[in-house]
């Protein structure tokens, strides 16, 4: 994996729809099976016990992927992984390739994304000089 596949498209996507690594664990457990469909306690155990997801988090996560249209949603709150384009589904493809080749810059990215939002959120915040 090249640092190309790291486009700024596919950043955007990850600013967008993944806002934590164990959220993209959870995306990637729920993209491994996409005819299963998932209950937050069920998804949150299956990354147990390497990542410890509480099940309201779990929750709160598919909320963002279901408002990012990757997730179907039954009227119960199970998901299904369900990317409403080919494009999601293929940023969703080098999330997956990401992790398994080079997780460690992936977790980099993940994190510098959610540090410039706060950055931003602060600067909206600077008095500016006249």
């Amino acid at each position: 994996m090249e640092d190309a596949a790291f486009s700024d498209e596919f950043c955007r996507f990850l600013r967008a729809a993944v806002p934590s690594v164990d959220a993209a664990e959870l995306l990637l457990v729920v993209q491994r099976e996409p005819d299963r469909w998932w209950s937050a306690a069920d998804a949150a155990a299956t990354l147990r016990p390497a990542t410890a997801l509480a099940e309201g988090d779990a929750a709160r996560y598919f909320a963002v992927f279901h408002a990012a249209g990757l997730l179907a949603l039954a009227p119960d709150r199970r998901v299904q992984y369900k990317p409403g384009s080919e494009a999601l589904a293929a940023h969703v493809g080098t999330l997956e390739q990401a992790y398994r080749e080079r997780p460690v810059t992936l977790i980099r990215v993940i994190y510098a994304l959610r540090d410039s939002r706060i950055q931003s959120f602060a600067d909206a915040f600077k008095l500016r000089r006249r």
